[in-house]
């Protein structure tokens, strides 16, 4: 008999980003068109919406204008600050060359975008449901699918709170709650944990590439305010990256004298030295980023996964009593750097299923509807557009690849679509052994333009009760140091942005992996680029990990 309570609602609705929010919104939208009760909840691991929400970011409106035609003037943060001038660098290791506007695709010059923090986005988002009766609970995270007779999923359970690292019952604990619904959202962003549960126990997969992945390094800067341009969006391509890997910078120029700067390497480099701290650290110093932030001040950080697969990864959206939404199911645009408008449209389409079958008397079914909108509409297209950027720059290089999607991007813009869909590999298959590779050397970082990683998980305000179950677990503890260490120098040290994995003891011969969870800043990065799939990223304690404040 289990000791948790329940709460029964029509829909719930697991993370509080751009797509859960959304498709809470849309639910009551609906429901008071229609004159009909229906309850909603949304449960979010972070401390509070928007604490553990990073991104650019670069939103294209579309959705929001769907969705609350009148934001601008109510007041939403994302207003503030219009996008006024869009550029593209191609470094080289002391120079720029800017790409002209005339050679990229229209939809890749951000016109009628805007600029400024997702995370106040969201927040703002959140303001909105709940004036239209949408129950949300931060601090709560998800951390159990419950399922019916059937084997439909009828739910979720949160985390219990006050379990000590040893598993023993703290004073303070409290069992964890179950949530019963209809229907069910999975909008946990890149790389869920509850998602790849639903994913692997419903083969959701099965018709679809593998996900892969990119590590977004971003901080937060106050400059010099003669240097600022608001509405001024620069991404970069090119240096420090070499032919390993694959990715690029940006820098966006937002509100109040801030400038949003970060650094994505895609996580099918093949070299186990490399570190996407690092290299974010090390593009600072080219001589054009250098001289922007020179007198600044850096005001936060963080980090975090996204998904690149693009069309071809998308897996089955449905399944019997829920749905998979945003960046659960991988709706970022990598071209554009765009996921947000994508991720709202997405909750949009699952929740106007979700209210049709509500009303019908329906429950726990599939909600077939909503991949067939998804089937015919702009987000389908946009994906489909650039479906094979990505592939073409992994398989051709930097320069070459990017020429070749560019002319793809042309041809599909124009209606000639191309008669292929490239295939994508998995992330943590592409490691060479370290004796097939050189080591890279990264300069010391300086405190003033460049960090190390502790420092920096300082600034993403990140805390977690030390006394509780390690929440990332080891499917087989000795792997680290018996395969990993011997084969790939344990890439773990280097992949993590945050310092949460170590090898110590080494030079005395008894090497040991250290796990340092209370550093964690949820990226996900570990989960998806162990060379084994060593690695489980669950969630901890409700109210952990970081805590964003304009990110």
């Amino acid at each position: 008999m289990s000791e948790r309570e329940s709460m029964p609602y029509d829909v719930v609705v697991v993370g509080a980003g751009p797509a859960g929010l959304s498709a809470a919104i849309r639910l009551k939208q609906l429901a008071n068109e229609a004159g009909a009760e229906l309850s909603v909840c949304v449960i979010e691991k972070g401390s509070e919406v928007g604490a553990h929400i990073l991104s650019g970011a670069v939103v294209d409106p579309r959705s929001l204008d769907e969705l609350l035609p009148d934001w601008r003037e109510q007041g939403c943060p994302m207003a503030e600050t219009p996008v006024t001038e869009n550029l593209h660098w191609v470094l080289s290791a002391k120079r720029k060359t800017v790409l002209p506007h005339l050679w990229t695709p229209p939809f890749l010059h951000n016109k009628g975008t805007y600029t400024g923090s997702l995370g106040n986005l969201c927040r703002w988002l959140a303001g909105q449901a709940e004036e239209l009766g949408v129950e949300i609970f931060p601090g709560f995270a998800a951390a159990e699918v419950l399922y019916d007779e059937q084997g439909r999923v009828k739910g979720v359970a949160t985390g219990d709170m006050g379990v000590a690292r040893d598993g023993t019952h703290k004073g303070d604990y409290q069992p964890g709650l179950e949530l019963h619904a209809k229907y069910t959202f999975f909008a946990e962003g890149c790389r869920g944990s509850l998602t790849k549960q639903v994913i692997r126990t419903f083969d959701l997969a099965a018709n679809s590439d593998p996900q892969v992945y990119g590590l977004g390094v971003k901080e937060l800067w106050d400059i010099d305010p003669e240097l600022h341009v608001p509405g001024r969006v620069i991404h970069t391509q090119g240096w420090p990256l070499d032919d390993d890997a694959n990715g690029g910078g940006w820098i966006y120029h937002q509100a109040n004298g801030q400038v949003s700067i970060g650094f994505v390497t895609w996580l099918n480099y093949t070299n186990p030295y490399t570190s996407p701290f690092q290299e974010m650290q090390k593009w600072k110093t080219h001589p054009e980023v250098a001289a922007l932030l020179k007198g600044g001040k850096r005001v936060s950080y963080g980090a975090r996964a996204i998904s690149d697969g693009g069309l071809q990864s998308i897996p089955k959206l449905v399944f019997p009593g829920g749905a998979l939404i945003g960046d659960s199911a991988g709706f970022l645009n990598v071209p554009r750097i765009k996921g947000t408008h994508t991720a709202m449209k997405s909750g949009m389409m699952a929740a106007e299923a979700a209210f049709a079958a509500v009303q019908a008397g329906r429950e726990h079914d599939e909600l077939v509807a909503y991949p067939e909108a998804f089937e015919q509409s702009w987000v389908k297209k946009e994906l489909s557009i650039v479906r094979n950027v990505v592939p073409l720059v992994k398989k051709f290089g930097d320069f070459l690849g990017s020429g070749l999607a560019g002319v793809t991007m042309w041809a599909e813009h124009l209606g000639l679509k191309m008669p292929f869909t490239m295939k994508h590999h998995p992330d943590h298959e592409t490691l060479w052994r370290k004796d097939l590779v050189k080591p890279k050397l990264y300069p010391k970082a300086d405190g003033v333009l460049t960090f190390d990683r502790l420092s920096s998980v300082f600034l993403s305000n990140t805390n977690h009760e030390e006394d509780q179950p390690v929440h990332l677990v080891l499917k087989d503890p000795s792997r680290p140091i018996d395969y990993n260490l011997p084969l790939y120098d344990e890439p773990a040290q280097r992949y993590c942005p945050a310092g949460v994995y170590e090898v110590v003891g080494q030079e005395t011969g008894d090497p040991k992996f250290v796990i340092n969870a209370q550093n964690c800043v949820h990226c996900k990065t570990c989960d998806i680029k162990d060379p084994t799939q060593n690695i489980n990223w669950v969630v901890p304690e409700g109210g952990g990990g970081p805590n964003y404040p304009n990110m």
